[in-house]
């Protein structure tokens, strides 16, 4: 006689029996593999996964010593090891290892241990000998000078305890020096590859969370990376490319400089300023507060870009939102920059006035605009306009606060020499994006000199 399961045995089985829970992808592939990346969208299971092989090595495997490799120490304790998905919350009970944080050791009762490492101090790498390794979220380890790479290499020359080392590689792709070599090393057979899409995990994924992530990033390239799990391919000639962006950005700012209100209900992809009454945001104070504006030219046609930027008391610069709307009226659109200016008070709106020429003016005018409206008028194509702010991004000058996904996707369409290879019929975002820095940054300003007579 067939007896249903309660519901705490249910839960009993989703915790402890991953073997009948994961799904196919976050399950080790046969054969006698040595490298093996999980690459998937966020929310997958990617940690899930890694957390339970690690906790079904260490199980049948008393002799096992463990990498655990993350982007920082912080990264590797509080994701790896205690997070809601880590190895310890993946070790119920008796099988539960003890957590020494002092020693950045983990030990099972049969003696299997694991240590923690970070990839931005790839020397910890050297001399160190393991049979398993967990390197999660690859993409996002520090490579400059090299760190990322050194911190792999010297991982694998440590990899000869056991009959068979093997490493799992754990990550969200991005477009780095990383995560290329091994999509290279996996055509020829050296790296096992497993994909996925966050959508596959929406059973486990808070709904309200998967449907704003569809409705910010669905449709653009960079939610093809973020959540299909696709490796994006640059285009070539490009005057920005992804990993240039992905080195510019930060978190989000806790605070704007604006009274408050999130910005205007037609933005999308901007962090919500909050009060503050000294103008101090992520980067500390701001200088200057500009917003770019390329107007449509008309309604049923583009978007209004309008992109909201700082000057920085380094004399660096920061892009604060993209409170860009499309296929807006006059009407509709300047009210989104005048929510903007208010939100994260501006000190000047820049506008490109080529067409509409003093209706551009008076619209924003109209939308109840107090602050300087100054009209620019474009003398060169869009590209060569971009060329020099994007050296300003080779140069590390600009940072982004947190993910852009339209904006960025038409950075990286603008070619160097001319032409558009974005999305849409016209880079409108990043258009607004340079008339906002080049007032910032490039525009020449007069200054008081001493003449010899």
């Amino acid at each position: 006689m067939e007896k249903a399961l309660a519901p705490h045995e249910l839960a009993a089985l989703g915790n402890w029996h991953w073997e009948v829970w994961g799904r196919d992808e976050q399950h080790p592939p046969q054969g006698p593999w040595r490298v093996w990346l999980i690459k998937a969208g966020r929310g997958f299971g990617k940690t899930r996964a890694g957390a339970e092989w690690v906790r079904n090595v260490a199980r049948h495997d008393p002799e096992a010593r463990i990498a655990l490799v993350g982007a920082s120490l912080v990264e590797v304790r509080s994701v790896m090891v205690e997070g809601e998905s880590g190895v310890l919350a993946a070790s119920p009970g008796a099988l539960a290892p003890d957590f020494e944080p002092s020693l950045r050791r983990l030990v099972w009762p049969n003696g299997a241990q694991a240590y923690l490492y970070s990839a931005g101090e790839p020397e910890s790498l050297r001399g160190p000998q393991h049979s398993h390794a967990w390197c999660d979220e690859i993409a996002k380890w520090e490579n400059a000078n090299q760190r990322a790479m050194a911190a792999w290499d010297n991982l694998q020359m440590g990899m000869r305890l056991g009959d068979h080392p093997r490493v799992l590689a754990t990550s969200t792709p991005r477009s780095v020096a990383l995560m290329n070599r091994l999509m290279a090393e996996a055509k020829t057979g050296a790296v096992v590859v497993a994909e996925g899409r966050t959508e596959q995990n929406t059973g486990v994924l808070p709904n309200s969370y998967y449907a704003a992530m569809l409705d910010q990033y669905g449709g653009t390239a960079l939610g093809r990376q973020e959540l299909d799990g696709e490796m994006l391919a640059e285009v070539e000639g490009a005057l920005w490319s992804r990993a240039l962006l992905e080195q510019c950005r930060t978190p989000p700012p806790l605070q704007g400089r604006g009274p408050g209100g999130g910005g205007c209900s037609g933005s999308t992809d901007r962090p919500h300023p909050n009060p503050s009454p000294e103008g101090e945001g992520l980067f500390g104070p701001h200088r200057r507060v500009v917003i770019g504006v390329d107007p449509p030219a008309s309604a049923n046609g583009d978007a209004c870009g309008i992109v909201v930027a700082a000057l920085l008391e380094d004399g660096n610069a920061a892009v604060l939102a993209d409170c860009s709307v499309e296929k807006a009226s006059p009407e509709r659109w300047a009210r989104a920059v005048a929510c903007a200016a208010q939100a994260w008070q501006a000190d000047r709106v820049v506008a490109e006035a080529n067409q509409g020429g003093a209706m551009v003016a008076s619209v924003l005018r109209a939308a109840d605009i107090t602050l300087p409206v100054k009209l620019v008028h474009a003398a060169r194509g869009k590209s060569a306009r971009a060329e020099p702010v994007a050296a300003l991004y080779e140069a590390r000058r600009v940072k982004h606060a947190g993910l852009f996904a339209k904006l960025e996707d038409e950075l990286c369409g603008l070619m160097a020499g001319g032409g558009y290879e974005g999305p849409g019929r016209s880079p409108d975002r990043a258009d607004a994006l340079v008339w906002a820095l080049s007032e910032l940054m490039l525009a020449r300003r007069g200054e008081p000199r001493i003449q010899q007579f």
